[in-house]
């Protein structure tokens, strides 16, 4: 595996930002284009997160895939209300940029996402808002319900931030494009094929009431998702095993590595 630290400039951001990068390699100098796992990172990390804090370049070697992380602040993955338009970054920018330097498939069949706590809400955001360009999503520990999080604790100076600086209003969030049941809800009336899902959360976790809740609507909503738990809390530990499980569970055709 290669791993790239890649700083670059975003128009979008009008910034200076980066992804870390790994790509499988082999002997054959022949360069092919490759399946591609985008992997988000949780409301505290950034780009580095994963490659430091877990094995996911032995783990994604193995299934000859590559990864792109990227850097999105505390942005809940949307365009900030006062701050920077991070979702028209991560979801239009970043592929355009990522693609232009790295050989990665364009195919709907070899893109998958995924990520934990705020970044799993934003793979399920961005697998309900262009299901035609993902195969598979997961959501490991996520917040997948930010108005049920934001209104959870009262008087929670950091939270109180969030809600100012990423969604400006609570009641903005109910039925909104930054509301993953609506967006679910939308594809199921222009009966829209949806990614793969799959969604995982510690039991001891504090997102593990919002995460059963979501998986419920799911399945009430009869969209086929596969859903883990077991006993864990909101760290790294717990993430380190389960993205394992991810990358089994993701519908790769076998490693040409």
């Amino acid at each position: 595996m290669a791993k790239i630290e890649c700083s670059f400039y975003s128009y979008t951001l009008k910034l200076s930002t980066a992804m870390t990068v790994i790509l499988p390699i082999n002997e054959n100098t022949t360069v092919q284009k490759m399946p591609v796992l985008w992997l988000l990172h949780g409301l505290s990390d950034d780009h580095t997160a994963w490659t430091r804090k877990t094995s996911i370049e032995r783990y994604a070697e193995k299934r000859g895939l590559a990864v792109v992380m990227p850097e999105a602040g505390r942005s809940y993955y949307t365009d900030m209300v006062h701050g920077l338009d991070y979702w028209t970054f991560i979801s239009k920018e970043l592929p355009a940029i990522a693609r232009k330097l790295f050989p990665l498939s364009e195919k709907r069949e070899e893109n998958f996402v995924a990520g934990l706590s705020m970044g799993g809400y934003g793979a399920l955001k961005l697998a309900f808002s262009f299901p035609e360009k993902y195969a598979a999503a997961a959501s490991m520990s996520g917040a997948v319900d930010p108005y049920s999080f934001l209104t959870s604790v009262k008087n929670d100076k950091e939270r109180i931030d969030i809600i100012n600086n990423v969604f400006g209003k609570l009641k903005s969030i109910p039925g909104s494009d930054n509301d993953l049941t609506a967006l679910a809800k939308k594809n199921m009336r222009k009966k829209i094929k949806l990614p793969a899902i799959y969604q995982c959360c510690g039991t001891g976790d504090f997102l593990y009431g919002d995460n059963l809740r979501f998986r419920d609507f799911l399945k009430k909503s009869n969209i086929k998702a596969e859903y883990k738990e077991s006993p864990g809390t909101h760290e790294w530990g717990y993430w380190d095993a389960s993205i394992q499980d991810v990358l089994r569970w993701l519908p790769l055709k076998k490693p040409s590595i």
